[in-house]
């Protein structure tokens, strides 16, 4: 039974449904990707809430609407901070601005018409839905009060996030304003060891160029000292 069908009382906003956080690694190496690059983006902005497969309860009351629970989100007006569950009551009563869903083979229309209507319902400004398996992208945007799917995708840039997104032959390609790449995990970790690498080594050469000028300076005062032996004021060779 899903736990969630029910409203326990010493419960009542549970934090899992006991469902994985994705159904292949294709979908769940997206939902990393895309959380932790926006992680990144704006680890400097202490006012900006950045989550993925949280449960987001828009209402007190349960009765009236369940959680959902976006593959990844971001609340601007936040604080970070760990969460057991977006309370938005509890949050000044702000919807996260952005949300994205990574598709999976298992999700049906319904239900992704179901995730429409409730980001549409509870004030989210942008969703955007990737289909990894057929390489397909959505982007909804509030417009007039609801909201509207977007054309002429290729080069979309975020109005919230100014990231930029590109559909390239076979994949999907996110830049984040500087014009830098999303990378997985592993090509950040990569990234970092190359840039410690490079910092060391300019260490390195720094310390080295240090001692090249050390040393040529304690061999112009052995020549002075030896001239100044010969009667020489090396002042007068100047």
């Amino acid at each position: 039974m899903n736990p969630l069908s029910r409203i326990d009382p010493d419960d009542p906003y549970p934090e899992s449904d006991g469902a994985p956080l994705a159904e292949n690694t294709r979908q769940f190496d997206w939902i990393v990707k895309i959380k932790e690059n926006l992680e990144i983006l704006f680890a400097d902005r202490e006012d900006v809430f950045v989550a993925g497969d949280l449960f987001w309860y828009p209402v007190r009351d349960r009765r009236v609407i369940g959680p959902m629970v976006p593959d990844a989100m971001v609340a601007f007006g936040r604080p970070k901070g760990p969460r057991g569950s977006y309370r938005q009551w509890e949050e000044g009563g702000i919807a996260p601005q952005v949300v994205f869903e990574i598709m999976s083979p298992s999700n049906s229309a319904k239900e992704m018409r179901d995730k429409l209507e409730f980001y549409d319902a509870y004030g989210v400004e942008e969703y955007y839905v990737y289909d990894p398996d057929h390489n397909r992208l959505e982007v909804w945007l509030r417009q007039g009060g609801g909201l509207r799917q977007m054309a002429h995708l290729n080069g979309w840039t975020s109005p919230r996030l100014g990231i930029r997104f590109a559909v390239r032959p076979g994949t999907l390609e996110v830049f984040d304003p500087a014009g830098r790449p999303f990378r997985s995990p592993v090509e950040l970790a990569r990234q970092a060891e190359q840039e410690r690498r490079r910092a060391e080594q300019a260490e390195e050469h720094a310390e080295q160029e240090r001692l090249r000028a050390q040393q040529e300076h304690q061999r112009a005062e052995q020549l002075a000292q030896r001239l100044r032996a010969l009667g020489i004021d090396p002042n007068d060779l100047r």
